[in-house]
């Protein structure tokens, strides 16, 4: 089964092809949040690169969130679009999971963090053990002081992801030695990593139609938030 799997829930467009276990390609471009103009010529690209038309894809994949809620969009827009267009099922993977998949078999608890601003951050929690790759905990947005105080009653653990950059120092004070960090070349978004976690939901039969894919905000956009709060000043 060869899947197409694609994230833009960041300021990473990424972009795999795998077939079974196998990886054929992958594109990456961190330069510039503009995935409406890229992500198209990155999978077109990668599909001719490999001698491939996105009719010999059996599986179409996507990050479907949490992450920014214009690049979530862009992706699960595109996803829908090429699955409808050659009639084949789809996944929808959480970024997170995607993450923490980078770092395979982890020693410690892997919590990855993205930031999601105003002191907030995407996260959850997983662990390799000997039947594999298992979420510890379920996809959560909350303040960074919540999120290492949960951490707080874990082992070691290991961060990954975008929101490490903006709070590094500040979980180092509270966890000291406790805290480790992806190095940089599985600390962004992957598409091959998205792929296999599709691959996996398509073992279990948890695929759908283009249809029935959508985002996964967790929290409500910014512009939402700012009519909430016109509102309710306007009711007082």
């Amino acid at each position: 089964m060869k899947v197409l799997a694609l994230d833009t829930s960041s300021n990473v467009a990424t972009v795999a092809v795998m077939e079974d276990g196998k990886l054929l390609g992958e594109n990456i471009l961190n330069h510039k949040k503009t995935h409406s103009q890229k992500i198209m010529v990155m999978i077109e690209e990668l599909l001719n690169d490999l001698e491939l038309t996105v009719q010999d894809i059996d599986l179409f994949a996507a990050a479907n969130g949490p992450g920014s809620f214009t690049g979530l969009r862009i992706g699960v827009a595109t996803v829908k679009a090429l699955a409808h267009s050659v009639n084949k099922p789809v996944a929808g993977v959480s970024t997170l999971a995607g993450l923490a998949y980078n770092l395979p078999y982890a020693e410690h608890i892997i919590v990855p963090i993205m930031d999601a601003r105003r002191n907030q951050v995407y996260t959850a929690s997983y662990i390799w053990d000997e039947d594999g790759f298992k979420e510890l905990s379920t996809d959560e947005a909350m303040s960074i002081e919540e999120c290492v105080k949960n951490c707080g009653e874990l082992l070691d653990i290991i961060f990954v992801g975008d929101g490490v950059e903006a709070h590094r120092e500040y979980i180092v004070s509270k966890l000291g030695e406790r805290a480790h960090f992806a190095p940089s070349a599985v600390f962004m978004q992957r598409a091959s990593s998205i792929a296999a976690l599709a691959l996996e939901k398509a073992k279990k039969g948890e695929t759908m139609n283009y249809a029935e894919l959508t985002p996964f905000y967790l929290r409500k956009s910014q512009a939402e938030r700012e009519y909430d709060e016109r509102h309710r000043e306007e009711l007082k």
